[in-house]
């Protein structure tokens, strides 16, 4: 076949959407034939309970708007080498294209990939998609990758950032499609378990979801700065998971808040903050990828943390049974909805980080379990952050007390009464659905009595601040 007319094999990954995504737009206008493929390789493979099974309902709706334009989302399942090969074999497509991945497994998997399909004469290309700027591409003055988020975002913010491409009418189709799996025998759910039927009303998957979901957020961009932290209100966009799988791409959510801040709707310019500092998480992955495994601060190597998962402490933690209201609150949230208020992350992850003493990748491990907006960059970012050990973290010793933090973000604890149902007459229903979400081995009913804190708000912080204290200080070689 004319390489010049062959198929182009689209590889997606966490990118499912139409709209705003530079290397269908490539496909598109070659004017070849396209076969879209979504591979089940060892990487998707190892995704945690709740990101692997909103991947399955991601690619049921992609599946859909691929079908409304006349195509087809094929899906296979092994090494994503052997796998493309076989679909070049079977289709005779001549290139394949997919958006980039940043961190460090999936770079290594596409230098291999990309390396072995040169040798056999296929032309391989990456693009831009998931991010607004490429890592490689943002340094400071000195032509050092940022440390600092503050000097990245006032390196960024006034950059030209490109239009988003629209979704294309049709997608040319091979002469014959090879054949493809079931996404029901990938069985994606099967570790959710009965908290998939929990978590599914809070669910609206695709790119459509996506997109109405930017619209009714614009419509009360006004009150972000104010709202985004308070957990009585709905105050913060929730694309979160539409980023996460790419459902959404940046660009759009950039020139669609900054349209809405030139017409005069106030909150612009804190959102975009918020979405460039997703941008800061993906540059220190990408140029310091220990982010995701270590201390990115080698001095808190030798912190006495404690590294055992199942101690009674951290089991409470998990529970979501520390006796500290707020604390409780947010995990409950996370096992009903999938989702967690980012204000109620900092306070579970300072609670677990530092009046548990607990290391900060349990913590993060946990998160990429239960999270159906889990990110790997961001994830390990902010758990990194609250820990203190991170970049442009927060102050080391600064501990989140949960109940100041609640008197001023619920002050009339509606978020608890949301949901913590131990203690209450009336429990309200998502309150309830915890029990309904947590495997029945826990052995929890919302009749119990609410317990004391495992470890006490001042007695944790105490200890903690001993600890700083006297930490010490090694060399990393």
């Amino acid at each position: 076949m004319d390489p010049g007319h062959s198929p182009i094999i689209l590889w997606f990954r966490r990118d499912l959407r139409l709209r705003d995504y530079p290397a269908l737009t490539a496909a598109v206008r070659s004017g070849r034939p396209i076969v879209p493929v979504f591979i089940l390789d060892d990487q998707v493979q190892a995704l945690g309970a709740a990101p692997k099974w909103r991947l399955g309902l991601g690619l049921e709706a992609f599946a859909k708007a691929l079908d409304q334009i006349g195509s087809n989302l094929i899906l296979r399942r092994g090494t994503a080498l052997r796998v493309l090969k076989d679909l070049i074999h079977e289709t005779g497509a001549g290139a394949v294209f997919w958006s980039r991945a940043y961190d460090p497994k999936a770079i290594n998997r596409d230098k291999h990939i990309k390396a072995s399909l040169n040798e056999q004469g296929i032309e391989v290309r990456s693009f831009a998609g998931h991010l607004l700027f490429e890592p490689w591409t943002i340094a400071t003055k000195a032509g050092q990758p940022f440390r600092v988020f503050t000097p990245m975002w006032r390196s960024v913010s006034g950059r030209d950032v490109a239009m988003p491409e629209p979704t294309p009418a049709r997608i040319a189709k091979p002469d014959l499609w090879p054949a493809s799996d079931r996404l029901s025998d990938w069985n994606l759910d099967r570790d959710m378990q009965r908290g998939a039927t929990i978590v599914r009303p809070f669910v609206r998957p695709g790119e459509a979801a996506a997109l109405d979901q930017l619209d009714r957020f614009l419509e009360n961009i006004d009150h972000y700065q104010e709202a985004r932290d308070r957990l009585d209100q709905v105050g913060t966009s929730d694309l979160s998971e539409y980023l996460s799988l790419g459902e959404i791409g940046p660009r759009t959510i950039w020139h669609r808040v900054q349209n809405a801040d030139r017409t005069g709707s106030r909150g612009g310019e804190a959102f975009l903050r918020q979405l460039v500092w997703r941008e800061f998480a993906y540059h220190l992955m990408y140029h310091w990828p220990h982010l995701l495994t270590d201390n990115w601060k080698p001095e808190w190597d030798a912190f006495p943390w404690n590294t055992d998962p199942d101690t009674p402490e951290v089991r409470a933690w998990k529970l979501a049974r520390t006796g500290v209201p707020l604390v409780d609150a947010g995990l409950r949230q996370m096992y009903v909805t999938g989702r967690m208020h980012n204000r109620a992350r900092m306070i579970v992850a300072s609670y677990l980080t530092k009046h548990l003493m607990t290391h900060w990748k349990i913590g993060a491990d946990w998160f990429a379990e239960c999270l159906i907006d889990w990110d790997p960059a961001a994830n390990a970012m902010g758990w990194q952050w609250v820990a203190g050990c991170g970049p442009d973290a927060a102050p080391y010793f600064r501990i989140f007390n949960p109940e100041t933090q609640r008197e001023r973000f619920d002050p009339h604890s509606t978020y608890l009464k949301r949901w913590i149902a131990e203690g209450r007459s009336d429990p309200s229903p998502t309150a309830r659905a915890y029990f309904s979400a947590i495997p029945r081995s826990w052995g929890l009913s919302h009749e119990d009595s609410y317990g004391a804190p495992v470890v006490g708000l001042k007695e944790g912080r105490i200890r903690a601040l001993d600890a700083y204290e006297t930490r010490k200080v090694p060399v990393r070689n």
